[in-house]
């Protein structure tokens, strides 16, 4: 039995089950052990049981009932005085686990006084037998529910001190979380926001600057240089705003504002659009009910796009050919697949030195319970990404799905 049941047992909740427990065994201790000799000892006795039963929500009032009837029981030289005093005394425990305060104490000396009128007859000579007497109906009784109603409590102050405790780190980890994310978006802003500022503003001048006479395609070039690096000031203020507010940024829908529901599509070919700008040959097939996608998935399948294409512009080389196709199964699932040929890649068999896109890659797939697989194939690279439906659970969540071995996982440079 654990711990709480065990403290459940002396609950103020339980008195009433202990109460009914208690007046079972007397009764069959009246039934089977000692008898009442007469009505008279049966009536004395269902008065005990009855005062003991009100224990359960009368504890003083009764134990003092069950004193007086316990001076009547020996006046009337009753063979069920020792059950009397076993009642009483349990009554006083009951009384002491439940109350603070004086009335255990009053309730003690109440019953004390009554196993010493009892004693009378045999005071002075007999004083040491009446006190240890006393002391066992009266004071044993009173220091137990004294000693178990103080555990409880201490248990109880103990378990509502961890809990402070956690809540507190709860609240010293979200502050702590609160003030990484405060630096972060400052060194974003900071650092990474100005260079790129910087960079735009240039290409701009540059655009602006450049005789009429320049090849068309270092126009267009410039042009496409600045309209991405507005797009990635865009997205940066966008995340600045996320990691220094996540709550109220939310709130106001702008964490989710990088893909809107229905927006996908376009989204995607944005990014086909720029890899085609960047040299690479991308043909898609994208089914057209990712209008209708979640926006937590969608932005997924934006982020795993991006980084593929931007892998296969860079490793598969100049001339490279690219296939992207996304579906929407019937089970709601998404399956991405991207493929490149490596057509400008010596060597696309061999894996180059690891970095971080494949491994950001597989934690995004992975926090929806997906799967990923990337790695060379005969005619280059294939990455295959499969995201299911999300659903809410009806009572407790499921695990989640255990991360892929380590040795299962071929890496390939990516970029940073």
């Amino acid at each position: 039995m654990n711990r709480s049941r065990i403290e459940g047992l002396f609950d103020q909740r339980s008195s009433a089950a202990r109460a009914v427990v208690l007046v079972g065994v007397l009764v069959g201790d009246l039934l089977l052990v000692h008898r009442p000799s007469g009505g008279r000892d049966w009536g004395l006795a269902a008065a005990g049981i009855a005062l003991c039963a009100a224990a359960g929500r009368w504890a003083f009032g009764a134990l003092v009932a069950l004193s007086g009837l316990l001076v009547v029981a020996h006046t009337l030289g009753s063979d069920i005085v020792p059950a009397l005093k076993v009642l009483a005394a349990v009554t006083l425990f009951e009384l002491s686990v439940r109350e603070y305060g004086r009335r255990p104490v009053a309730g003690a000396a109440v019953l004390a006084l009554a196993v010493a009128v009892n004693r009378l007859a045999d005071l002075p000579g007999e004083l040491p037998s009446v006190l240890y007497k006393t002391g066992i109906v009266a004071g044993l009784p009173l220091l137990m529910g004294g000693y178990v109603r103080v555990t409880r409590d201490a248990a109880r102050a103990a378990r509502a001190h961890a809990e402070q405790e956690e809540a507190r780190a709860g609240q010293r980890l979200l502050a702590a979380r609160a003030a990484e994310r405060t630096t972060i978006a400052r060194e974003l802003h900071d650092l990474v926001a100005h260079h790129v500022s910087s960079m735009v503003l240039r290409v701009g001048v540059a655009r602006h600057v450049v005789p009429d006479t320049v090849d068309a395609r270092v126009i267009e070039v410039l042009d496409d240089l600045h309209s991405s690096g507005s797009e990635a000031l865009a997205d940066l203020r966008r995340l600045v705003a996320v990691l220094r507010d996540p709550d109220s940024v939310a709130a106001a829908g702008t964490a989710s504002a990088l893909v809107t529901p229905g927006a996908l599509p376009a989204a995607l070919e944005s990014v086909l659009e720029g890899s085609r700008r960047a040299g690479l040959a991308v043909t898609a097939a994208v089914d057209p009910v990712l209008a209708r996608l979640d926006a937590v998935r969608g932005l997924a399948v934006l982020r795993l796009v991006q980084e593929g294409l931007a892998n296969a512009a860079k490793h598969a080389g100049p001339g490279a050919r690219a296939e992207l196709t996304v579906r929407v199964a019937d089970d709601a699932a998404v399956h991405l697949t991207l493929q490149d040929d490596g057509a400008g890649r010596p060597g696309v068999s061999a894996p180059g030195p690891s970095g971080h896109g494949l491994i950001g890659m597989r934690e995004r797939v992975d926090l929806f319970g997906g799967r990923l697989d990337a790695g060379p194939t005969p005619r280059g690279w294939r990455l295959t990404a499969e995201l299911p439906a999300l659903r809410v659970p009806s009572a407790l969540p499921a695990p989640p799905a255990p991360p892929a071995p380590l040795a299962s996982v071929r890496v390939r440079e990516q970029t940073p």
